[in-house]
């Protein structure tokens, strides 16, 4: 009997201490966690439970590290994803490992504006400060083959548009991303396309696109622009349009246009060549697009900026002429080649 008494009362105290035990670790795993305010904490590349449960406790956010293995027994299925991750004072330690398990870390925004270069692209994505740049260095062959572009100049292949991602994408990442979108908005335009356009494929359609946005900000301009040089082309005119040219000169334009700079040799120089320039010259959103393939019907075959960010446009030289004598030969103090607005 004695022995009896002792077993039951060793077998009380083990559960009684168990739940005591099992009491104390829920609490600890479901109080919330030591924070005052919002904050961020980032899950690295080979972090574990326990890696994980050190830097929360170094950080004072959650009592003994040990504490995260408890979770990771609870929930096997859980894998910390690789991120930056959003956390305020009302989760526990529960919260914050299925949060890691779901990889929603925070979503950045980053904006690649229409009638920009891959270059000046490139450039906005380092001023953003967490996006690893690999393509800083690279020739245009060198871009063209990291994205898998089916051309070997990268040029207008990025569709201009507003971006998510995530803090440590590549630029390469966000570039491709940009270029799936620009293949198949490009792709829905091209077979929604008007007739008798002098387009040999959707490239060509790219290389206008990208001269019309160079040519204006005016968003209801765009459709006459594109009348105007889709008119030029089917008549055998040269398209005479300064942005392909300035795009030739390369980092040779210091912001004037000089008379040395219009004879150029570039294939960009359409003053000397006829048709449209070899690649596009901007990356594009989607209404320059729908402008070179649904452009107006016009019998303009010439404009000029009138220095408040629109243009006068003209059915024949003589027309034309004039304009540039009034809006060129005396420009007005305010002159602009953009609108206020424009971006």
């Amino acid at each position: 009997m004695p022995f009896f008494r002792w077993f039951y009362r060793i077998v009380f105290l083990v559960m009684t201490l168990s739940a005591i035990l099992a009491g104390y670790l829920y609490h600890s795993i479901t109080v919330p966690i030591s924070l005052s305010s919002e904050d961020t904490f980032e899950v690295r590349a080979g972090d574990s439970a326990y890696s994980l449960g050190k830097e929360l406790s170094s950080k004072g956010l959650i009592s003994q590290p040990f504490l995260t293995r408890v979770v990771a027994k609870l929930h096997p299925e859980w894998v910390p994803k690789v991120g930056k991750y959003a956390i305020d004072p009302t989760m526990n330690l529960l919260d914050l490992m299925s949060l890691f398990d779901s990889g929603q870390s925070i979503f950045y925004s980053i904006t690649l504006l229409e009638g920009k270069t891959t270059q000046d692209f490139l450039r906005t994505m380092q001023a953003k400060g967490n996006i690893s740049m690999t393509l800083l260095e690279a020739t245009n062959e060198e871009i063209a083959q990291r994205i898998g572009l089916d051309v070997t100049h990268p040029e207008g292949q990025f569709f201009a548009n507003t971006y998510r991602y995530h803090d440590g994408d590549t630029d390469v990442s966000i570039l491709k991303h940009a270029h799936e979108l620009m293949s198949q908005t490009l792709s829905t335009l091209w077979d929604n396309k008007a007739a008798n356009l002098p387009y040999k494929s959707p490239y060509d359609a790219l290389i206008m696109a990208s001269i019309i946005e160079k040519e204006t900000g005016v968003p209801e301009e765009r459709p006459l622009i594109a009348g105007v040089f889709i008119s030029r082309l089917l008549k055998g005119m040269r398209l005479q349009t300064d942005p392909t040219v300035i795009y030739g000169l390369g980092e040779s334009f210091k912001g004037n246009l000089t008379r040395k700079g219009l004879q150029d040799s570039s294939p960009y120089n359409t003053y000397r060549y006829y048709g449209l320039p070899p690649t596009p010259i901007a990356n594009v959103g989607r209404d320059a697009i729908a402008a070179a393939l649904n452009p107006d019907k016009t019998n303009a075959l010439y404009f000029v900026a009138k220095g408040d960010g629109t243009h006068a446009f003209s059915n024949t030289l003589k027309e034309h002429n004039q304009a540039v004598r009034k809006y060129q030969y005396k420009r007005r103090e305010d002159y602009r080649s953009t609108p206020e607005s424009s971006k």
